[in-house]
C-alpha cells in the first residue's frame, strides 16, 4: 500500500490510493475532519471512504472518540441512513467506508434548484422523522443535522455524517473547547450546554433543515456566527416562505425550551393528518436484535444562496396556560406546624417526552435501595383514603439560609429530609406539613447532602461538612449520638441495625446505630478499604476488581466474618440482592459502556447473563423482582428479565442525564434535570405522565447530584432545582 503523502489538512495535499483495501478513486468533498473519496471494493461496490486529516490522527484523545463514533454509528439501522461496511480507527491515518449513495445533498439541491415544492417538503419532514426516531431509539444524537448531512436518496432522504465533532470548523468555543455543531442548525442548549445535548437538539435543526428547503436560507442568518448564536438563544425564527400548513409545525420544532419540542412520532402523527394520501408510516423498523451498520460521512457545509428581508416569526406553540403554583415556607423548629398547602396549578396531561434543560450528576446504585427500598408502595390501610392534594413546599428552618434541593427517605406516616441549611426535617407526607425542622451544617464539604437513612430506629445523617454522623431521634429531631467519621472518607455504609466505617487501613469498624457503641473492628480477610452495599436485607457486599474479573464478598455485619467469597466474571456493578440472589450490570472494556445484566444466585453458584441489544452509556439501574430496569445517560430505558433472559422492552425517553430510577407498584419513576419527575409503566415500557418543570432561577445551570423520587403509600415526593419539595398522586400520572 502507497504511503500517505502528506499530513496537512488541504485537500489537493493528501491523495492516498488505498484505504486498508479500498481502492480511492476520486475525492466527493473535505470537511474539517477529513476528506471523502469515491471508492471501490474488490467485488466492485461502490464506497464513500472518510479518511482522517494527518493532523488529527496523531490526537490520541481524538482517535479514542472516531473509535467511538464508529461504534455508535453501527448501532443504527441503515434504512435512513449510509451503512458501515468497514472502518479503522486504529490505522496510521484513520478511516472510515460505507455505502456510497448516489443522489445530491439537501444543499447542494438547493442551491441548484430552488426551494422544494410543498408535496416534497411534507416527505422530506416525514423522512427526517422517521430518521431521528429511528437513530434516537438507539440512544443516538446526531448533534449535526443540517442541509449538508441530509442525501436525498431515490428511497426517501438518508441521515449522513452522524455524531462525529468538528476539530477544526467550528469558530465558537466552549470554556472546554469548541462546540460540536453548525452555528445555523445548532439548538439553544447546544449553546448553553454544549456538553450536555439531547434528542430534542436534533428535532431543532430538523426544523431549521426543513425552513433552509422551503427558502434557501435558514430560520437563523447571520455572516457572523456569534450573531447567530445569539439569533437562536434569544430571537424568534424567520419563517416567512414556509408553506402555512408546515409553519405551526416548524415553529413548535424551533421552541426555545428543549420540552417543548415534538417527539418524532409526534411529527409523523401530525404530518399524517396534514394530508391523507401521503402515509409518514410506511415504514416502521422493528426493535432490532443485532447491529446493522450506517453513514456516509460527507462534510460539506450548506449553501446559502438566497436571501430575504427578516421578519419576526410565529410564536412558538405554547402549552396551555398555567395557573401559578402556591408555595409557602415551612416553620422553624419550634414552630407550629403550617397550614394545609395553597392550591395548585391545573394539572397537565403528559404531552412529549422531553429533554432535561440541565445536567446532572446522577447518584449511585447505593441510593436505589435507599430511597427506592421495596417493591411496591406501603398499603395505605383497610378504608378508603382520604383524598390526596398534592402539595409544594419550599423546605426551611429558623435560622436557616436554605438552599440546593432536598434529599429524602420515606416511611409510612413520615418523610425525612435533609437539605444545605437544614440538618434534618420530618414532613408529614399527607400535606406536606412539618412536624419538626432543624438547622444546621448537614451539607457535605462540596455542599451537596446525602439523605438521610433510617436505622436502629434512628434517623442517621452526615453533618459538620461529611465530618460527622449524627443519630437523631426521628419523633423530634434531637440528636442521641454522633461520631467522627472524617477519617473514613466517605466510606460509611449501614446494613441492617449496623454502621460500617472503612479507614484508609483497610480496618473496619461496626457501631451499633441504635447506641452508637463500637461492636467491632478489625480488617476483613482478603478486602482492602472495602466499600459496603447493602439492600434492606442482614448482609454488607464488598465488590471490587480483580484482575480481568470481578471479586465478591458477602459479610456479617454483626461480627465482620466473611460469609462467602466468589470470582465472576466481567467488569461488574452490583445494583441489587435479594436472599441470596445478586443483580450486577456489565461494563464493555472498551467503552465503559453497560452492556449486559448478569443474575448470580450465590446459594446454588450458577449465573445467567442477559445482553443487551444495544448498549447504554452511564446506566443506573433498580431491581424489582426479577426484571431490572437500566437508564442510560440520554434518557434510554432498557427492562431485562432475568429469569427468562429476555429484553422485554426499550423506551426512549429523551431526558438526558435524569436521576437514578426508583420502581413502586407497577411503575418506575425518575426525575430530569428541569425539576420534572416523569412515570413509566414497568409492564408496558410507555410513558405515563410528567409533572410540571422546576428548573429554578438558575435556569440551564448544571445541577450536581439530582435526587431520585421517593415512592410510598400511592404518592410520588420529589425534590427540583428551585429548592422546593412537591409531591403528587402516583395512581395518576397522567393527570399530573
Amino acid at each position: 500500500m502507497p504511503p500517505w503523502r502528506s499530513t496537512g489538512t488541504d485537500a489537493e495535499a493528501e491523495s492516498p490510493q488505498y484505504a486498508g483495501q479500498y481502492l480511492l478513486e476520486a475525492p466527493l468533498g473535505s470537511g474539517g475532519m477529513g476528506v471523502v473519496h469515491l471508492a471501490r471494493s474488490a467485488s466492485g461496490l461502490r464506497l464513500a471512504v472518510k479518511v482522517v486529516h494527518g493532523e488529527f490522527a496523531q490526537d490520541p484523545e481524538f482517535r479514542g472518540r472516531f473509535r467511538q463514533e464508529v461504534a455508535a454509528a453501527r448501532r443504527v439501522s441503515g434504512a435512513f441512513t449510509a451503512p458501515v461496511v468497514d472502518a479503522d480507527p486504529d490505522a496510521e491515518r484513520p478511516w472510515m467506508a460505507t455505502l456510497f449513495i448516489p443522489g445530491p445533498t439537501l444543499a447542494e439541491y438547493v442551491k441548484r434548484n430552488g426551494a422544494l415544492a410543498p408535496a416534497r417538503l411534507r416527505q422530506l419532514t416525514a423522512g427526517l422523522a422517521e430518521a431521528l426516531r429511528d437513530i434516537h431509539r438507539v440512544g443516538v444524537v446526531h448533534r449535526d443535522l443540517k442541509p449538508s448531512n441530509v442525501l436525498l436518496a431515490e428511497d426517501g432522504p438518508k441521515v449522513i455524517d452522524f455524531g462525529i465533532s468538528r476539530p477544526s470548523d467550528s469558530e465558537l468555543r466552549t470554556e472546554t473547547g469548541k462546540l460540536i455543531g453548525t452555528p445555523p442548525f445548532m439548538a439553544p442548549e447546544q449553546f448553553r450546554r454544549p456538553r450536555e445535548v439531547g434528542p430534542a437538539a436534533d428535532v431543532f435543526a430538523l426544523g431549521s433543515v426543513i425552513v433552509h428547503a422551503a427558502t434557501g436560507s435558514g430560520p437563523f442568518d447571520s455572516d457572523s456566527p456569534y450573531l447567530v448564536a445569539y439569533q437562536v438563544v434569544h430571537e424568534e425564527p424567520d419563517l416567512t416562505g414556509v408553506p402555512d400548513e408546515l409553519a405551526p409545525l416548524v415553529a413548535r420544532c424551533l421552541a426555545k425550551e428543549p420540552e417543548d419540542r415534538p417527539t418524532p412520532d409526534e411529527l409523523m402523527a401530525e404530518l399524517r393528518s396534514l394530508s391523507a394520501s401521503y402515509d409518514t408510516q410506511a415504514f416502521i423498523p422493528e426493535q432490532r436484535t443485532g447491529d446493522r451498520p450506517f453513514d456516509d460521512p460527507r462534510e460539506v457545509e450548506p449553501a446559502r444562496e438566497f436571501h430575504r428581508p427578516r421578519k419576526a416569526g410565529p410564536p412558538n406553540d405554547a402549552g396551555p396556560d398555567e395557573a401559578p403554583t402556591h408555595r409557602r415556607r415551612v416553620p422553624s423548629a419550634d414552630g407550629p406546624v403550617a397550614d394545609a398547602p395553597g392550591a395548585r396549578g391545573p394539572r397537565r396531561r403528559w404531552r412529549r417526552a422531553a429533554v432535561a434543560v440541565a445536567a446532572v450528576l446522577a447518584l449511585g446504585a447505593g441510593a436505589v435501595a435507599l430511597l427506592g427500598a421495596g417493591d411496591s408502595p406501603t398499603p395505605a390501610g383497610a378504608g378508603q383514603p382520604a383524598p390526596f392534594r398534592p402539595w409544594d413546599i419550599d423546605l426551611s428552618a429558623r435560622g436557616a439560609e436554605a438552599s440546593g434541593m432536598p434529599q429524602c427517605a420515606y416511611t409510612p406516616g413520615t418523610l425525612y429530609c435533609t437539605r444545605p441549611g437544614v440538618l434534618a426535617a420530618a414532613v408529614d407526607p399527607a400535606d406536606g406539613g412539618v412536624k419538626w425542622a432543624r438547622a444546621g451544617g448537614g451539607q457535605q464539604a462540596d455542599g451537596t447532602v446525602e439523605p438521610p437513612v433510617l436505622s436502629g430506629g434512628l434517623l442517621h445523617v452526615v453533618t459538620e461538612g461529611g465530618r460527622r454522623l449524627a443519630a437523631l431521634d426521628p419523633a423530634t429531631g434531637r440528636t442521641r449520638w454522633s461520631h467522627d467519621i472524617s477519617r473514613y472518607d466517605g466510606r460509611v455504609a449501614h446494613v441492617g441495625g449496623i454502621v460500617l466505617l472503612t479507614g484508609r487501613d483497610s480496618k473496619v469498624t461496626a457501631l451499633d446505630a441504635a447506641t452508637g457503641e463500637r461492636k467491632w473492628q478489625h480488617a476483613v480477610a482478603g478486602l482492602t478499604q472495602p466499600v459496603f452495599q447493602s439492600y434492606g436485607g442482614r448482609v454488607a457486599y464488598a465488590v471490587g476488581a480483580a484482575g480481568t474479573g470481578t471479586r465478591v464478598t458477602a459479610v456479617d455485619p454483626e461480627s465482620g466474618a466473611v460469609r462467602w467469597q466468589r470470582q465472576l466474571a466481567g467488569a461488574l456493578s452490583l445494583v441489587g440482592a435479594r436472599e441470596g440472589v445478586l443483580w450486577f450490570t456489565s461494563t464493555s472494556a472498551e467503552y465503559a459502556d453497560t452492556d449486559a445484566v448478569v443474575r448470580y444466585d450465590a446459594t446454588h453458584g450458577t449465573q445467567r447473563r442477559i445482553a443487551l441489544r444495544h448498549p447504554l452509556a452511564g446506566a443506573q439501574a433498580v431491581v424489582q423482582k426479577d426484571t431490572v430496569y437500566l437508564l442510560g445517560a440520554d434518557g434510554a430505558l432498557v427492562a431485562a428479565d432475568t429469569r427468562t433472559s429476555a429484553q422485554l422492552w426499550r423506551l426512549e425517553t429523551s431526558v438526558s442525564f435524569p436521576s437514578a430510577p426508583v420502581v413502586a407498584g407497577g411503575r418506575l419513576y425518575f426525575s430530569a434535570g428541569d425539576g420534572r419527575v416523569v412515570a413509566v409503566d414497568t409492564g408496558k415500557g410507555a410513558l405515563l405522565g410528567q409533572t410540571r418543570a422546576r428548573p429554578g432561577a438558575a435556569r440551564g445551570s448544571v445541577v450536581s447530584g439530582l435526587p431520585l423520587p421517593v415512592a410510598g403509600d400511592g404518592r410520588v415526593f420529589a425534590a427540583a432545582p428551585d429548592g422546593s419539595l412537591f409531591a403528587v398522586d402516583g395512581d395518576d400520572p397522567a393527570r399530573w
